[in-house]
C-alpha cells in the first residue's frame, strides 16, 4: 500500500506540472499558442486522470479490503504497524489521505489496550501536528479527540506520555489556541516527575506555553521577563520543595537563562526591579538549584542513573563552574546579608558556597569578599537554631578551612572563635542548669540552644580541644536520672558526645598509639555506650531514636573489624558483645519500627496527613537500616537478623527492599549460619502461632503466610546449588528435629508433636536440595519419625507424609532372598549390603559437610561407593553419594 501511495503521489505530482503548463500556454496570446503542443498537454492530463482514477480504485480496494480489517487485528504488532503506515500516507500524500475518513482511526486507537500501539499513534500524529499547513486541517479532529490526546500525558507507558507531551508541545507551538488553560494545568505538574526525559519533555512544553518572554510578559525576550514568568509559576504550582526537578526539566529548553547569573542575582539584589518577600525567596531557591546543576555536573536525585562523562563535557562542565564561580563569589557576601534571617535561603546560598572554586578568593584577588563571608557565617550561628541552616554553615565552613586553600587560615581563625564562644556558653550554663534545683525554662532553651549550635558546629569540625565531653555526659546523665530535661537538650547532648568519641579515635595515629590515649578513648566509649543504652528506654520519643542511632553506629564503628587492616593494637577498643544490649536493640525494633501496618482502606485525609505517614516511614526506615547495617559489619550475631527476616512479608511494602539486601549480603558471611537464622524466624513465628491459636494451626491463614514467607526464603538458594548444599542440609536437618520436639505436656494429650505442621513449611525449601540430597533427608526423616514414634507418651504418632519433593525418589527394587541361615557376612536377612555408618545411629548425628571446611570447594577425596540397586543409605550420617554431574 505504502508503495501504491508513492506512485500515486508521483502521478499527483505530473498533473501539477501538467496543470502548470497547461496554465501557461493558455495565458499566451492567441497568435503565440503552439496547437500542438496544447493538444498534448490536454492528452497527457487525460491519461493522467485516468491513472490518478485507477491508482484511487486500487488504493481503496486495498485500504477497505486489508487495512479496515487488520487495524482490529488481535495482534499487537500488526496493529502498530497499521497505525504507523496509515501516519506515513498521511504525510506523503495529504490530498487524499488527510482528512476525516482515514483521521477517524488515528483517533479510535488512541484507546488501544497495548502501549506500543498508542506509540505508533501518537508518532503518526507528531508528523502531521509538525506540519504547520497540515496542522491547520486538522481543527475538527483536535476538537474531537483533544480530551484523549491531552489524558495521554499520564499514560501508564512512560514512553508513551513522553511522545504524548512532545504532540502537545506541537500544537501549542502551531495550534496556538488548541488548547485551554485547564487543558495545560494537567501537564505542568510532569515537570516534577522522576523520568528526566518525560520531565525534560514537559519543561520545554511549560517554556513554550507560559515561560518564552519573547511571546509572554512586556515581550522583549530579556531573561529578566523570564526569571519573574518563573517565580509566578514556582509558587502557583505550590510544590515549593521541589524547585531542583523544575530546574532540571527546563535545563535542555532554557538553560542559557538560567545560567544568566548577573541577571538573576540582581533581581535578588533590588537592581532591576523590586520583588516581594516570596518571590525573592523562590527566586534563591531557583537560582540555588541552578547553580548546584552546573558545579555538581548531574541532575538531582531520582532523576537519571550514573553515565559516562565524556572529556568534552567535562571541559564545558569545569568552564560553566569557573563562570558561575566569578560571577557568585563577589555578590555571595551581599546576597547572605540580606537573607541571613530567613533559614531556607541562607541555607540554600551557604550550599552554593561550597561547590564554588574557593581557590578563586586567592586568584581572583578577593580576599575582602572571603572576610565579608566569614563574618555572614558567624552571623548565622548567632541568629538561627534551626538544623538545617546550621549544618548549611557547618560544612560551608568547614569548606573555607581545606588545608589546600591558599587562604585557609582566615577559615580556622573563624572557627576558633566560633569554639571559643560556643564552648564558653556551653562550660557556664550546663554549670547553672546543674546545680539549679528546678531550672526555668529560659535557661533551658539557652542551654539547647547553645548544644544544638555545637552539635552543628562538631558535626564538620574537631572541638575536643575545648572538652566537652564532661559536661555533657554529667547533663546527660543528670537528665536520665531525673526525666526534668526535655528532648531539645538530651539529644543534642548525646549528639555531641558522640562526635567527641568519633573525633578522638580518628586522631589516633596509624602505629604506636599510647595506651594511655587507648585508654581514655575506651572510657568515653564505653560511658557513652552506657548513657545511649539507658536512654533506650526514656519516655521521649526524640530521645529513644537519637539513642539507638548512636548505638547502631557505634557498634560499627567499633566492631570486630576495627582492628583490622595490620591494625590489632586498637583491640581493646572493640565494644564487648553484651547480650542485654543486644536483646534491646531487638526490643526496640519491635516496638518502633515494625509497627501494626494501618488499615489497607484507611486513607491518609488531606496533604499533611499523607506527609506526615510518608515522614513516619522515611524515620521507620532509617532506623532499620541503622539495625541491619551493624548486622552487616559483625557487630551482633547473625543469629539476632532473624528479628528482621521474620518481618520480611508481612511489611515487604515498607522495608522489603533494606531486608531483601540485609538477606542478600549476610547470605554471603556465612551460608550455614544464615540459612540456621532463616530457619530460627519461621521457628518463632509458627511458636507465636502455636501460643496464640493452639495446635490447629493448618488451616489458619497466618500459617500459609509462614509458609509463603519460606517460598521467599527459597528463592535465595535458587542459584550456586554447590554452594548452598550445606546450608540447606543443615536447615532440613534442623528442622525436621525441631518439626519433632515433644509436646511440652505429653500426659496432657496423644503425644503428637505440636510442631509437626512444620514440615510443610520445611517442604518450600525441598526443591533447591540435589537428588541424592533427597534420598538421604528422606531416609533421616523416616528413622527420626520412628524413633519419636516409640517414645513420646508411650502412643505413636500419626501417619506422616514426607514432603511432597521427597516422594518423587523412586523405590530400589526388591533384592532376591537368600536361603535362612545362609546369609553372607556383611548381609542382612534380605541379602541386601548393609554399610557400617561413619558414626552410631544413636542419637542420630548432624548431617556431615559434603564441601571443605567453612562451605568452602569440595574436597578431592574419593567418594563412599554408592550402595547396588540405587538404594539410599541406611544411616542419615553416611557419606552422601557423589552428585550425578560430577559436581562432588
Amino acid at each position: 500500500m505504502t508503495a501504491l501511495v508513492d506512485v500515486a503521489l508521483g502521478v499527483h505530482v505530473q498533473q501539477d506540472n501538467n496543470q502548470r503548463h497547461l496554465e501557461a500556454e493558455k495565458a499566451k496570446e492567441l497568435g503565440r499558442r503552439a496547437t500542438e503542443k496544447m493538444e498534448a498537454l490536454l492528452e497527457k492530463r487525460r491519461e493522467l486522470l485516468e491513472q490518478q482514477e485507477e491508482m484511487e480504485v486500487l488504493m481503496n480496494v486495498v485500504f477497505k479490503g486489508v487495512f479496515v480489517h487488520r487495524y482490529r487485528d488481535v495482534v499487537p504488532e500488526i496493529r502498530a504497524v497499521c497505525m504507523e503506515e496509515l501516519g506515513t500516507w498521511m504525510r506523503r500524500f495529504p490530498g487524499s489521505f488527510l482528512n476525516d475518513s482515514y483521521l477517524k482511526y488515528l483517533g479510535w486507537t488512541l484507546h488501544d489496550k497495548q502501549g506500543e500501539v498508542r506509540l505508533q499513534c501518537v508518532k503518526a500524529l507528531q508528523g502531521i501536528y509538525g506540519n504547520p499547513d497540515m496542522a491547520q486541517q486538522l481543527e475538527l479532529f483536535t476538537g474531537r479527540f483533544k480530551p484523549r490526546l491531552v489524558a495521554m500525558a499520564q499514560d501508564k507507558e512512560p514512553e508513551v506520555a513522553l511522545e504524548a507531551v512532545k504532540l502537545q508541545t506541537l500544537l501549542v507551538q502551531n495550534l496556538g489556541d488548541s488548547l485551554s488553560e485547564e487543558d495545560c494545568q494537567s501537564i505542568y505538574p510532569v515537570v516534577f516527575v522522576a523520568n528526566r526525559a518525560l520531565a525534560s519533555a514537559a519543561g520545554t512544553f511549560l517554556f513554550h506555553r507560559l515561560l518564552d518572554p519573547q511571546k509572554h510578559g512586556n515581550g522583549n525576550g530579556d531573561n529578566k521577563t523570564f526569571f519573574q514568568l518563573l517565580v509566578t509559576f514556582f509558587l502557583d504550582s505550590e510544590l515549593h520543595e521541589h524547585a531542583a526537578y523544575l530546574v532540571d526539566s527546563l535545563w535542555e529548553c532554557a538553560g542559557s537563562r538560567l545560567r544568566d547569573w548577573d541577571t538573576a542575582t540582581g533581581l535578588l539584589l533590588g537592581q532591576h526591579t523590586s520583588l516581594e518577600d516570596r518571590q525573592e525567596k523562590a527566586l534563591v531557591e531557583i537560582v540555588a538549584c541552578s547553580a548546584l546543576q552546573v558545579a555538581q555536573g548531574h541532575p538531582p536525585v531520582g532523576r537519571a542513573g550514573p553515565r559516562k562523562v565524556t572529556s568534552k563535557e567535562r571541559k564545558e562542565q569545569e568552564e560553566e563552574k569557573s563562570r558561575l564561580s566569578r560571577s557568585l563569589i563577589p555578590v555571595l557576601p551581599q546576597l547572605l546579608e540580606k537573607f541571613s534571617a530567613d533559614s531556607d535561603p541562607a541555607a540554600a546560598l551557604l550550599t552554593v558556597l561550597r561547590h564554588l572554586e574557593l581557590g578563586m578568593f586567592h586568584t581572583g584577588r578577593m580576599e575582602k569578599a572571603l572576610s565579608q563571608l566569614l563574618f555572614q557565617v558567624r552571623e548565622v550561628f548567632g541568629k538561627h537554631r534551626e538544623r538545617k541552616v546550621l549544618d548549611a554553615a557547618s560544612r560551608a565552613l568547614h569548606a573555607l578551612c581545606d588545608p589546600q586553600l591558599p587562604l585557609h587560615g582566615r577559615g580556622d581563625v573563624t572557627r576558633g572563635l566560633l569554639g571559643d564562644s560556643l564552648g564558653d556558653r556551653c562550660h557556664l550554663q550546663v554549670t547553672e542548669v546543674l546545680q539549679a534545683e528546678a531550672p526555668d525554662e529560659e535557661d533551658l532553651y539557652g542551654l539547647a540552644t547553645t548544644l544544638t549550635r555545637i552539635s552543628a558546629l562538631f558535626n564538620a569540625h574537631d572541638l575536643t580541644p575545648w572538652k566537652l565531653f564532661g559536661p555533657c555526659s554529667r547533663l546527660l546523665r543528670h537528665g536520665i536520672d531525673t526525666g526534668e530535661l526535655p528532648a531539645q537538650v538530651s539529644v543534642p547532648a548525646l549528639s555531641c558526645l558522640f562526635f567527641h568519641v568519633m573525633w578522638e579515635l580518628s586522631r589516633l595515629p596509624d602505629s604506636g598509639v599510647p595506651q594511655a590515649q587507648l585508654r581514655s578513648v575506651r572510657s568515653k566509649a564505653l560511658t557513652l555506650c552506657s548513657l545511649s543504652q539507658s536512654c533506650l528506654s526514656d519516655p521521649q520519643p526524640q530521645l529513644r531514636e537519637q539513642a539507638f542511632v548512636v548505638l547502631s553506629d557505634l557498634l560499627v564503628v567499633l566492631g570486630p573489624a576495627l582492628p583490622g587492616a595490620g591494625r590489632s593494637e586498637l583491640e581493646p577498643l572493640v565494644l564487648p558483645p553484651e547480650p542485654g544490649l543486644h536483646s534491646q536493640l531487638a526490643s526496640f525494633l519491635m516496638d518502633h519500627v515494625f509497627l501494626q501496618p494501618p488499615d489497607s482502606g484507611d486513607h491518609p485525609h488531606g496533604t499533611e496527613e499523607a506527609e506526615g505517614r510518608l515522614q513516619e516511614l522515611h524515620r521507620r526506615r532509617q532506623l532499620l537500616a541503622g539495625f541491619c547495617k551493624v548486622l552487616l559489619h559483625g557487630g551482633l550475631e547473625l543469629r539476632r537478623a532473624s528479628d528482621v527476616f521474620k518481618h520480611y512479608s508481612k511489611f515487604y511494602g515498607d522495608f522489603g527492599d533494606i531486608i531483601k539486601e540485609t538477606l542478600r549480603w549476610t547470605r554471603d558471611l556465612d551460608r550455614v549460619e544464615w540459612a540456621r537464622t532463616l530457619l530460627l524466624s519461621l521457628q518463632q513465628l509458627q511458636s507465636e502461632l502455636l501460643l496464640q491459636e493452639g495446635p490447629r494451626i493448618r488451616e489458619l491463614p497466618e500459617f500459609q503466610e509462614i509458609r509463603d514467607l519460606g517460598r521467599r526464603f527459597s528463592l535465595f538458594f535458587s542459584l550456586h546449588h554447590l554452594r548452598n548444599r550445606p546450608a540447606l542440609l543443615t536447615l532440613h536437618r534442623e528442622g525436621i528435629q525441631f518439626a519433632f520436639q515433644e509436646p511440652p505436656d505429653p500426659q496432657s494429650g496423644e503425644g503428637t508433636p505440636l510442631n509437626l505442621p512444620f514440615l510443610e513449611v520445611l517442604s518450600e525449601f525441598s526443591p533447591r536440595l540435589l537428588r541424592q540430597d533427597k534420598a538421604l533427608l528422606l531416609s533421616y526423616l523416616e528413622r527420626t519419625l520412628q524413633e519419636r514414634g516409640g517414645d513420646l507418651g508411650g502412643g505413636s504418632l500419626p501417619p506422616v507424609a514426607p514432603p511432597p519433593h521427597l516422594q518423587t525418589l523412586p523405590e530400589p527394587p526388591e533384592p532376591p532372598r537368600a536361603p535362612p541361615g545362609q546369609e553372607t557376612p556383611g548381609t542382612g536377612p534380605l541379602g541386601a549390603p548393609q554399610f557400617q555408618p561413619v558414626a552410631p545411629p544413636e542419637p542420630p548425628q548432624p548431617l556431615p559437610h559434603l564441601h571443605g571446611p567453612q562451605g568452602g570447594p569440595p574436597r578431592t577425596q574419593k567418594p563412599s561407593p554408592p550402595p547396588p540397586h540405587g538404594g539410599p543409605p541406611t544411616s542419615c550420617t553416611a557419606a552422601a553419594p557423589p552428585c550425578p554431574r560430577g559436581h562432588g
